[in-house]
């Protein structure tokens, strides 16, 4: 394979084919039950055949296809167990490989991004490439300072073939929609394609992945590779090694799993408020567990090429309403979000149903620790797809705003790996500490005046050290008066005797 199939009409075939590929499949599982297969064998056929060929088709256009791929792995939690496994063993592929450049069209890059003279940059350069994402393939090497690097290398004709992938894909989204339940398909899509300006510029991403290296340089929980070099197509940044995500999903301990969970949860919520940036492509393929000391594990995090500005850390009307929810307030939670634009003006709701819509979702901040399992993930997506459920007719009828539609895919995306993961966090330690608005200002307050009441006690206390001191001052005082009486009294007599005696 020489480049991505750049040809619009190559592309577009093999994109319109899943379709129809999908509606034979539904014909062919029909024969089957007609002649006599029981309706469960034949959807688990189904569904497997379906993610075959879809992620096969997805890999190997790589672009917006692969993009829109990842984009979904992290969600493969919510499928089905019986049928989850095809689906699970194909996303897994996608995030991990896709066919390469050959090395000469590498070069070719190269030179065109670094100049003619590339080479010169580098002790050491691997032509066969480590990893393969949507938008380029990844090399290992070493710098000429000595440093291990990995060498992000854009494929030509990348941002073409996004755009014209995910503006196919969106033209059967609804198709699409039934392979991960409670999913809408179409807006992810959509947000996707008005990222592609951003997902291509290696100069925007070089800033924000300076950004996090600078702020969480020497973090004890994280390690940000950064960036040593960057060029047309080209980006340049330290190497880190470590176990790839996918890999402590599938095979890691459950020490592993709950130190990941943890880190990806802490990572997710400081990094707004540490760096005004939020990442935002958490798919398993862009994190690494690192060893640290004895029995201790860092997360390193890779691909800055999405993120979400935020100068003020993630909105506080998140955090406030995570926590009216959680205390039960319904009316101010609706009021909250009739104001932020989750329910239209021309909409009316029942408070407490939208409580009650809301209150399974953030269950994970009501416990000090939270078990994310596939199975919750399962019973929430079950609950929102089921056309029949009071879920799914309120979710129907709330609006997500512009702003937060990015905020609302990561934490979603972010919970998804976490569930794979199966892993045990406090969740809601990183709420209280980085979400702002999830501890009320009375609490906060409160916490104030208590520590204003301990440093007037204590002040107190030295006041009443103070004053003992001072007693024996006064003790000590006295007594050197008195001694001065009885030396004057002596005095006195000596005067007397010596005029007696003049």
């Amino acid at each position: 394979m020489s480049d991505l199939p750049r040809k619009a009409v190559t592309r577009t075939a093999k994109l319109a084919a899943l379709p129809i590929g999908f509606a034979g499949r539904a014909t062919w599982g029909l024969g089957k039950r007609i002649g006599g297969k029981s309706a469960e064998l034949v959807g688990r056929e189904l569904q497997q055949r379906t993610a075959e060929q879809l992620f096969k088709v997805l890999g190997e256009l790589k672009g917006g296809a692969m993009k829109f791929g990842q984009a979904m792995s992290v969600f493969e939690s919510a499928l089905p167990e019986e049928i989850a496994g095809p689906y699970r063993a194909a996303l897994t592929k996608l995030q991990e490989a896709a066919p390469p450049m050959p090395a000469s069209r590498v070069h070719q890059v190269l030179a065109e991004g670094m100049g003619e003279n590339w080479r010169d940059l580098f002790e050491e350069f691997e032509d066969k490439p480590s990893a393969a994402a949507s938008i380029g393939q990844v090399h290992r090497a070493v710098w000429h300072d000595g440093r291990e690097v990995a060498v992000k290398v854009q494929y030509p004709g990348a941002g073409e073939a996004l755009v014209s992938d995910l503006n196919q894909l969106s033209r059967f989204s609804r198709l699409l929609g039934p392979l991960i339940p409670g999913m809408d398909i179409k807006p992810l899509i959509a947000e996707l394609r008005d990222r592609v300006a951003e997902e291509l510029d290696y100069a925007l991403e070089a800033e924000s992945q300076r950004a996090h290296a600078k702020e969480f340089e020497d973090d004890p929980d994280v390690l940000i590779p950064d960036v040593v070099h960057q060029g047309d197509g080209i980006l340049v940044t330290e190497w880190i090694d470590g176990i790839p995500l996918s890999e402590i999903i599938s095979d890691g301990t459950p020490e592993q799993r709950d130190r990941a969970g943890q880190l990806l949860a802490l990572f997710l919520f400081s990094g707004p408020a540490r760096t005004g940036l939020l990442h935002a492509d958490p798919h398993p393929g862009n994190f690494r567990l690192l060893p640290d000391g004895d029995d201790g594990w860092k997360l390193g995090v890779l691909d800055f090429g999405t993120v979400d500005r935020m100068p003020g850390g993630l909105p506080e009307p998140i955090g406030t309403t995570f926590r009216m929810a959680l205390e039960g307030e319904a009316g101010a939670v609706y009021e909250l979000l009739c104001e932020e634009g989750f329910v239209k003006e021309e909409i009316d709701l029942d408070p407490d149903e939208v409580l009650d819509y809301l209150l399974p979702m953030i269950e994970p901040a009501r416990a000090d620790e939270f078990v994310f399992t596939r199975g919750w993930m399962r019973s929430q997506a079950a609950r929102i797809a089921d056309r029949r459920s009071p879920a799914h007719k309120l979710g129907m009828q709330l609006n997500l705003p512009p702003a937060y539609l990015l905020i609302h895919r990561v934490t979603l995306s972010t919970i998804g790996v976490l569930c794979q993961l199966g892993a045990t966090v406090r969740m809601r330690e990183e709420l209280e500490a980085w979400v702002p608005g999830f501890v009320a200002e009375y609490e906060t307050d409160a916490e104030d005046e208590a520590e204003t009441d301990a440093e007037a006690e204590e002040f107190e206390g030295e006041g009443e050290h103070g004053d003992e001191e001072d007693v024996e001052v006064e003790e000590e005082f006295d007594e050197v008066e008195a001694e001065a009486g009885e030396e004057g009294e002596e005095g006195e007599e000596v005067g007397a005797g010596v005029k007696a005696g003049g």
